[in-house]
């Protein structure tokens, strides 16, 4: 499989949006392709196309290259502190999307399964049952198709790579996946089928309740 992960993604093209600005945050939705941060070859990312405008961006939480969807920027130091408080205390209410492999027989369930680095595949993550940390993904099942199915998920917590892991060891990769699908799930969509389509938080000053959606069709 790392044939999949050596190369380098060709530029992204599409718009990034933006959804939602005040004065402390910037709420955008991020294309499939998009970095997060810039990379160490590719510098094209979120933050740096947001910083045109907004150049006191700081970036509280990231989506994998190859994911899309919704993301909540902090635009000033109180915001800093106060999203990264909600997200360490897992106050942010966060949903995806997902289209993964074969038919889930369950119509909602929960993987629990503890997540650790793999430092000799790095990126990757590996499950592991004696040091990695507790990790825990809700699914609903939201359509069955002929080879495939489409999933509501909720992530209970925030580990790198939790989702896509989550559903390869359950036996039901996430399509496009270059890192844990095996060939067929890889090779059965152009891209990964992954996005981030719910934010829920309160406003870091203001403290009103916000909600974000962000729905796709792959």
């Amino acid at each position: 499989m790392d044939r999949y992960t050596r190369h380098i993604p060709p530029p992204c093209e599409e718009e990034l949006k933006i959804l939602h600005s005040d004065d402390h945050i910037l709420v955008v939705s991020k294309p499939a392709g998009l970095l997060s941060v810039p990379g160490r070859i590719i510098k094209d990312s979120v933050l740096q196309r947001v910083r045109f405008s907004f150049p006191e961006a700081v970036i509280v939480h990231r989506l994998d290259l190859d994911t899309s969807g919704l993301l909540v920027l902090a635009l000033s130091q109180h915001a800093v502190r106060e999203l990264n408080r909600f997200f360490r205390e897992r106050s942010i209410v966060k949903e995806y999307t997902a289209e993964v492999y074969g038919s889930i027989e369950h119509d909602m369930g929960v993987i629990a399964l503890p997540i650790a680095a793999d430092w000799e595949r790095r990126p990757r993550q590996r499950i592991d049952r004696l040091v990695g940390k507790a990790s825990s993904t809700r699914f609903y099942v939201q359509a069955r198709f002929s080879n495939s199915t489409r999933l509501l998920l909720k992530p209970e917590t925030g580990r790198s790579h939790q989702l896509r892991i989550h559903l390869a060891n359950v036996g039901h990769p996430i399509l496009g996946c270059d890192l844990y699908a095996h060939e067929k799930a890889f090779a059965a969509s152009e891209r990964l089928r992954l996005h981030a389509r719910y934010l829920a938080f309160k406003h870091p000053f203001t403290g009103e309740d916000l909600v974000y959606e962000d729905d796709i069709t792959f």
